[in-house]
């Protein structure tokens, strides 16, 4: 999932689908919620703090730093 450019959510489905991974397993290996994950795509949060931040930078849907630690 690493590119330079911002992606949408409708992108990120369709490479979702085009590679067969799953939200579940996606937030699994990643240690996320699916909840957080599937309101992401459905444009129901931002990504602006905490996981959801996080979510959304390892989705591509914005640029970000994940900091170690700072879910708290």
């Amino acid at each position: 999932m690493k590119s330079n450019r911002v992606r949408s959510a409708d992108e990120v489905r369709k490479d979702f689908e085009r590679k067969g991974i799953t939200i579940m397993s996606f937030a699994r290996d990643h240690g996320l919620s699916p909840g957080i994950v599937y309101q992401l795509l459905s444009g129901q949060k931002k990504g602006r703090r905490g996981e959801a931040h996080r979510a959304a930078v390892l989705l591509g849907m914005k640029e970000g730093v994940i900091e170690q630690g700072a879910d708290a």
